[in-house]
C-alpha cells in the first residue's frame, strides 16, 4: 500500500513522537509498504515560538498539494496538529479524501502553560481539527476517555512499542563515564526540559543520590539556574542513551500529562524501574499485562503522589520484571494496529 505519512515533528527533532514515527515507518516498510513522509525538512521553516529546536514549516499548501499529487497515496494519515497537518488536513476536505489522524502529544496543556491559553479553547482548536478524521489514533485507554469527554469522535486505540534489539537489558546498574563521582542511587530522567513535563516535581524532590537529565528544551537555562547539583548532559545518540538507561537506578518520570511516555518503555527494557505519579501514560505503560490499566499492582515500577517515595520504592523492583514489562509492548503488534486503522483512499 502506498501510504502518505504527513508530520510536523520528525528528526532532527528529539522527542517521543519522532521516535514513535521514525519506527513505525521502518517497520511499514518491512511489512512491504510504501510510505511518504511529508516532513519540515522538505520546506522553508521557522523556529516554533518558545519551543526551542522545532522548526515548523512556513506556509506549506502548495507544495505540499503538489507532493500529494504526485505521490498518489492509497491511505492517510496526518501525525500531528502543526502547519503541515493542518495543510493536509485541507487537502483532503478539498479533494473529499478520508484520512487518519493522531493525537500524540496533550498541546492543549502546553499552551495553556506557556501561552496562558485557555484549556476548553484549547481542547476546541484540536476538536475541530481531528472532526473530520476517519479515526482518531490514540494511545491509552485513559487518553481515550479524556478526548470522548472532550467530545472527540472516531477513536482508536494504537499503543506503541519498544526496540529491544537497540535498549537492551543489563541485569545490574552499569558503570558509565557520564556518571563518574555521583553518588547512589542515580534518579534519571530523560525527554524534553519543556512546560508539559512538570521537571520541576523531580529536581526539588528530596533525593539522597544523585539526580541526571538527559534532554533539552525551552526551560532548560531557567532550571540549571534554580537547581543546583544536578547533571545535565544535553541529548545524546540513542545507541549512548541505552547504555545511560543502564546506568541508572531508577527512571524518575514526573509528567503529569504525558499521552504516553515512550521513554519509560526504554528504560525498562534496559532492566532500570520506573517511578511515576499514578496518571495516563505511566499507567498504562505500567499495566498489568492480563488485567489491563485497572489492576492495583504496577509491572515494573512504582506510581504514587510523592515522587520521592516512589522513586525509593522503585529501587525494590527487581530489573528483571522492568525488563519483563518493556517486552509485553512490541513494534510488530503497534504496526498491525495501526495499518488496521488506516482507510483507502478511492481516486
Amino acid at each position: 500500500m502506498k501510504i502518505a505519512l504527513i508530520t510536523d515533528a520528525w528528526q532532527p527533532q528529539v522527542n517521543g513522537v519522532v521516535t514513535t514515527l521514525v519506527e513505525l515507518v521502518a517497520h511499514l516498510e518491512d511489512a512491504g509498504h510504501t510510505l511518504n513522509v511529508i516532513q519540515p525538512n522538505l520546506f522553508k521553516t521557522r523556529p516554533c515560538p518558545g519551543y526551542a529546536g522545532i522548526d515548523l514549516a512556513v506556509r506549506p499548501f502548495k507544495q505540499l498539494r503538489a507532493l500529494m499529487d504526485e505521490f498518489q497515496p492509497e491511505a492517510i494519515h496526518i501525525a500531528t496538529e502543526g502547519p503541515l497537518g493542518w495543510a493536509a488536513r485541507k487537502y483532503c476536505l478539498q479533494r473529499k479524501l478520508p484520512f487518519t489522524t493522531a493525537f500524540h502529544t496533550r498541546f492543549p496543556e502546553v499552551l495553556q502553560a506557556a501561552l496562558r491559553l485557555p484549556l476548553f479553547l484549547g481542547y476546541a482548536l484540536f476538536r475541530k481539527f481531528h472532526a473530520p478524521s476517519a479515526g482518531v489514533m490514540v494511545p491509552t485507554q485513559g487518553v481515550k476517555r479524556l478526548l470522548e469527554k472532550r467530545g472527540f469522535k472516531n477513536l482508536r486505540q494504537w499503543t506503541h512499542g519498544v526496540d529491544l534489539g537497540l535498549f537492551q537489558y543489563a541485569p545490574h546498574p552499569v558503570e558509565h563515564e557520564f556518571f563518574d563521582r555521583l553518588e547512589r542511587p542515580i534518579a534519571l530522567y530523560v525527554g524534553r526540559v519543556s512546560y508539559e513535563k512538570n521537571i520541576a516535581s523531580f529536581l526539588s524532590m528530596p533525593w539522597q543520590g544523585s539526580k541526571v537529565v538527559c534532554g533539552v528544551g525551552p526551560l532548560e537555562a531557567d532550571l540549571k539556574q534554580k537547581f543546583d547539583g544536578v547533571r545535565w548532559l544535553g541529548v545524546l545518540p540513542r545507541e549512548v542513551l541505552s547504555k545511560v538507561y543502564a546506568a541508572a537506578d531508577v527512571f524518575t518520570f514526573p509528567s503529569r500529562h504525558e499521552t504516553f511516555g515512550l521513554v519509560m518503555l526504554e528504560a525498562m527494557a534496559c532492566g532500570t524501574p520506573v517511578a511515576a505519579y499514578p496518571v495516563d501514560g505511566p499507567l498504562e505503560v505500567l499495566r498489568d499485562p492480563v488485567l489491563g490499566d485497572h489492576a492495583d499492582k504496577r509491572q515494573g515500577g512504582v506510581l504514587g503522589e510523592d515522587l520521592s517515595q516512589a522513586s525509593l520504592a522503585a529501587l525494590k523492583i527487581p530489573r528483571q520484571e522492568a525488563y519483563a514489562q518493556a517486552q509485553t509492548f512490541s513494534w510488530k503488534e503497534s504496526t498491525r494496529l495501526f495499518e488496521s486503522h488506516l482507510v483507502r483512499v478511492s481516486h
